[in-house]
């Protein structure tokens, strides 16, 4: 009896692990459009660069980091919608690019712009609003066809005092979506995406013995969804993993794993759509979280390109 309840608990840690880490058999393909790490770069340096801080605090320094959002979305000539909302006697400003077809089902792909209090914010967030800023590029000079339409969105009030409220950007964003019964087939979310070490024991995890499954090293970027969504992050890993060498780790647990829930896509998960957060781990790797030692200086920018590369093979092809 004992060795059969034994048996029956290895074979269900096996399958949870599979379930967990979704296994894909990869085939590589050459891109269709490849991310430029320079421009990258330059994004994340003028961004992280601009005066002062771009907090919540600071209604000024956020102000003008949302004028500089807003000039490079409407470079890449996509259409740029401007979302406008309040929160107090303030307002504060999203901006969303459009390509692809007027109506259909569409997938939102967005990251936020600001940082928690006084820290330059290379990594969280320049490196996703450099993303998304690239794909907008490609997008707009590529033209690829797609399914349905796309919308890129930077958002802002992901940091505290407003996460986990209906001030974020991104709830505002998914809520006007919801009322006007826009058909949301998925939401990808970009969280820091510019940050990799080789070194073992650079990868930390939020339970213990998810290194057995994903490693030391933190030399992969991870895709990372709720039970609800395992099929959308398998989808988007198997598409990333083969447009690129990187790592492409991917994870479905519940919110109540610590970071699972930590960006914008929780407010896509509140309307029940699928939605993954694309993310170097944040904190589970980066020693410069929410500090004012996260400077454009720590990044990899070529292994974001390699990121960004990804994101664009799953948002052309899913």
């Amino acid at each position: 009896m004992l060795l059969s309840l034994l048996s029956l608990v290895a074979v269900a840690l096996v399958l949870g692990a599979i379930w967990m880490t979704s296994p894909v058999n990869v085939r590589r393909v050459a891109p269709a459009e490849v991310a430029d790490p320079g421009r990258l770069e330059r994004d994340v340096r003028e961004l992280a660069g601009l005066p002062g801080f771009r907090c919540f605090e600071r209604p000024a320094d956020l102000e003008r980091a949302a004028v500089w959002v807003k000039d490079g979305l409407a470079a890449s000539g996509l259409p740029v919608e401007e979302q406008v909302y309040g929160v107090g006697d303030r307002s504060f400003r999203s901006f969303v690019a459009h390509y692809g077809l007027a109506a259909g089902p569409v997938l939102v792909v967005g990251a936020h712009y600001d940082v928690c209090g006084e820290q330059p914010g290379a990594d969280d967030n320049a490196s996703g609003v450099a993303g998304v800023l690239e794909l907008a590029r490609i997008l707009g000079r590529a033209r690829p066809e797609i399914a349905g339409r796309v919308e890129l969105a930077l958002w802002p009030l992901e940091e505290p005092p407003n996460f986990r409220t209906p001030s974020m950007g991104s709830a505002v964003h998914a809520s006007m979506l919801a009322q006007r019964g826009v058909d949301v087939r998925g939401m990808l979310c970009l969280e820091m995406i510019g940050y990799f070490s080789d070194e073992r024991g650079s990868q930390r995890f939020p339970a213990p013995g998810m290194g057995l499954l994903y490693g030391s090293r933190g030399d992969g970027i991870a895709v990372v969804g709720n039970a609800a969504s395992w099929w959308f992050t398998r989808r988007v890993k198997l598409r990333m993993a083969g447009a690129t060498g990187l790592p492409v780790w991917s994870i479905n647990a519940p919110a109540g794993l610590p970071g699972v829930d930590f960006s914008d896509h929780l407010n896509f998960w509140q309307h029940g759509w699928d939605a993954v957060m694309i993310t170097d781990t944040a904190f589970y790797r980066n020693p410069s979280y929410h500090q004012p030692t996260d400077t454009p200086e720590t990044l990899d920018y070529r292994r974001m390109a390699e990121v960004v590369t990804g994101v664009y093979a799953a948002i052309t092809t899913l």
